[in-house]
């Protein structure tokens, strides 16, 4: 075969050729297995929502589930006092799929119900695999399929929607500790009270964590036990897709946090020993269990198991609208050691055969399938150890995601704030962080996401601060830990969004600088939902001062949408000067220049730039921003001339750069 694009763009890819294309072919034997050689699409494939699980039916009910293992099923639930009838046992259709059709009046909106699965040696009660809804009992905690038919379906009013990537401005958030109050968030609370925030602060998208039900709250999600069913704790179905319907009606993309990387190990609740077999979902041995996650690992060898992963895919995207995923736990899934002790230090280490093809194969697929599906939707991969081709296109061999984390970021600046003195922040090594990169992949850059956030961490604004955060956040409070908490804050968004080549991320209060961690209701806590909600009226008192971060987010991402496709123009640096801690570069007619220098200021300092005028847009500094208003944002800077210089169209533009200051500005477009 001809060599693949991500092969021939990256010269150091040549010796692992062979590899490359290996894996590129067996994705494409995969799919011919998976679609009959062609007879179906890989979207027509990936249906099996629309088959099995539980469906109304002209005539009444019919429900289907795959369950190799079992020798009988019944559905036991409140229609039948949870008792073993044979009015209400499946039949075997063979290839492991069980099935039963039901009169309509046999079964009615909102009951409960489960499967008691029988197999060879033993039983157990199970909740369906492909139900589209599970609630749990306040009183007992146990969790139950639901049947879910409401006289009126939703109907979306945004029947076509296509996000704004120029570029994606991700918020990142969780329903459930979105609310203000010391409780459980709703769909519908956020809808009404956090989405018009998110479109007040001018960001294009949410990411929305902890959709697929999960048994324990304090996962955040990661466990998930029903792949097809919202979490009911946050509302209905309907809630939810209202939700996106309004984000849609608002500009805003909504994109979904999934967890195809393991699965909780709950037998009763989840997918483990469904049928009574330790690997109907998962793999045997010793790689059934993930090491440090306590959860499952999927067989991803499987084409039954593809099948659901896949059509779960396609669920969320058909049923709820979703505009695209972020794949969570990535790098776990590539590797057979899940990316643990590995150090990934060079090319060698992506191609030494610890990787799992089958893996690779199942991310591939499920990026050709979204995009078959949408072809507008957003794909991004959370993914730590590196591996080239993850954002590239599934055409030139690479995986297909449209965006990668990029995870170096956020480690950077909290082993810089921890580690570093003030005065050794260096100014190439910031560049460098959130600069390097590979030229064929898109990235989400961020300073913070919810990882930096959860409990045993810290967000960036409390490790610069701590305690005094409790005492000194009033604005006729002066402390100098604060003031140069708020300033670096503001400085360390500004390089990050600024430097972006795909996207930017902030989690959910981060922007105004929300304090303290958080930590979900739990036995050490006392149950307590007091760190697991945002306290939204900090920003809004305007006698404190968070509201300054927040207002220097909005206006920064506003200078950022402002440049059609920000992502996509050349970032070129105009100078970087370790001893004095300055940094300066440009975009398009956009200069940035930061003084990371915790007590010097300079005057008059000079960058070559191209010739003209420039306004200053943008300053860390200003008073409206918390900062000490040392400079004088009205004047005009004009440029000038260097005979050293004229040849290559630059001239000096000089500068006052108080310390731990950034300025933006913008070259003055001549009218003639």
């Amino acid at each position: 075969m001809e060599s693949l694009n991500l092969i021939k763009n990256d010269p150091w890819l040549a010796p692992y050729k062979e590899a490359i294309e290996g894996r590129y072919q067996y994705v494409v034997n995969k799919e011919k297995s998976l679609t009959g050689n062609g007879r179906q699409t890989l979207s027509e494939m990936a249906s099996g929502y629309l088959y099995f699980g539980l469906h109304k039916t002209k005539t009444g009910w019919v429900f289907r589930e795959w369950a190799p293992n079992a020798t009988a099923i019944y559905l036991i639930g409140t229609f039948n006092d949870w008792k073993k009838e044979d009015q209400y046992k499946l039949k075997r259709l063979g290839n492991g799929v069980w099935e039963i059709t039901l009169a309509e009046d046999l079964l009615h909106h909102e009951d409960l119900f489960k499967l008691l699965v029988e197999w060879e040696g033993g039983s157990g009660e199970r909740i369906p695999a492909w139900i589209r809804r599970v609630v749990q009992d306040e009183n007992t905690k146990i969790f139950s399929a639901q049947v879910w038919n409401p006289e009126e379906s939703y109907v979306f009013r945004n029947k076509r929607f296509k996000p704004d990537v120029s570029p994606l401005l991700i918020y990142e958030c969780h329903i459930g500790m979105s609310s203000n109050e010391e409780k459980v968030g709703t769909y519908d609370e956020f809808r009404r009270n956090v989405l018009p925030r998110v479109a007040k602060e001018g960001y294009n998208a949410i990411q929305i964590m902890a959709i697929q039900e999960h048994p324990y709250y304090g996962s955040f999600g990661y466990h998930v036990s029903s792949f097809f069913a919202a979490s009911s704790r946050f509302g209905t179905p309907e809630e939810l897709k209202h939700l996106i319907d309004d984000a849609h009606g608002m500009g805003i993309a909504v994109i979904m946090d999934i967890v195809h990387s393991h699965a909780v190990k709950n037998e009763v609740e989840g997918l483990g020993r469904f049928d009574g077999s330790y690997t109907q979902y998962f793999l045997g041995g010793s790689r059934r269990e993930h090491p440090a996650w306590d959860s499952l690992c999927f067989d991803y060898g499987k084409n039954e198991v593809l099948h659901f992963l896949l059509s779960n895919c396609k669920f969320w995207l058909d049923e709820y609208k979703f505009d695209g995923f972020r794949f969570d736990g990535v790098t776990s899934m590539l590797y057979y050691s899940h990316g643990l002790g590995e150090a990934f230090c060079n090319y060698g280490d992506y191609f030494n055969g610890h990787q799992d093809g089958d893996a690779i194969a199942y991310l591939t697929l499920a990026n050709k399938l979204i995009h078959e599906v949408n072809k507008n939707a957003i794909t991004i991969a959370e993914e730590v150890s590196g591996m080239p081709g993850l954002a590239a296109k599934y055409e030139d061999g690479g995986y297909g995601f449209d965006y990668r984390m990029a995870m170096n970021i956020p480690d950077y600046w909290i082993k810089t704030i921890k580690e570093k003195k003030d005065e050794d922040w260096h100014p190439s090594s910031i560049w460098w962080e959130t600069t390097n990169r590979r030229a064929d992949e898109k990235t989400i850059s961020y300073a913070e996401s919810h990882d930096q956030a959860l409990v045993g961490d810290k967000t960036i604004i409390f490790r610069l601060i701590d305690a005094d955060m409790y005492w000194h956040m009033q604005k006729d409070d002066h402390s100098l830990t604060v003031e140069r908490g708020i300033a670096l804050h503001k400085m360390i968004r500004l390089v990050t969004a600024s430097t972006i080549n795909g996207g930017y991320l902030n989690f959910m209060g981060n922007e105004f600088g929300h304090p303290e961690w958080i930590d979900f209701p739990r036995e050490g806590n006392g149950w307590s939902y007091k760190y697991a909600r945002r306290q939204w009226e900090l920003v809004d008192n305007m006698d404190l001062k968070y509201h300054y971060l927040g207002d220097f987010d909005r206006e920064m991402l506003e200078i950022i949408r402002s440049v059609k496709n920000f992502q996509s123009t050349p970032i070129q640096k105009v100078w970087d000067n370790d001893g004095d801690q300055i940094l300066a570069y440009m975009r398009k007619d956009l200069v940035f220049v930061f003084n990371f220098n915790p007590t010097k200021s300079f005057t008059d300092y000079g960058f070559l730039v191209p010739k003209g005028e420039y306004e200053v847009l943008l300053n860390t500094d200003a008073t409206r921003f918390g900062g000490f208003g040392l400079s004088d944002d009205s004047i005009r800077h004009f440029t000038q001339l260097d005979p050293l210089y004229k040849k290559e169209k630059k001239e000096w533009l000089k500068l006052y750069i108080p310390a731990r200051s950034a300025v933006v500005l913008r070259k003055v477009k001549v009218t003639k």
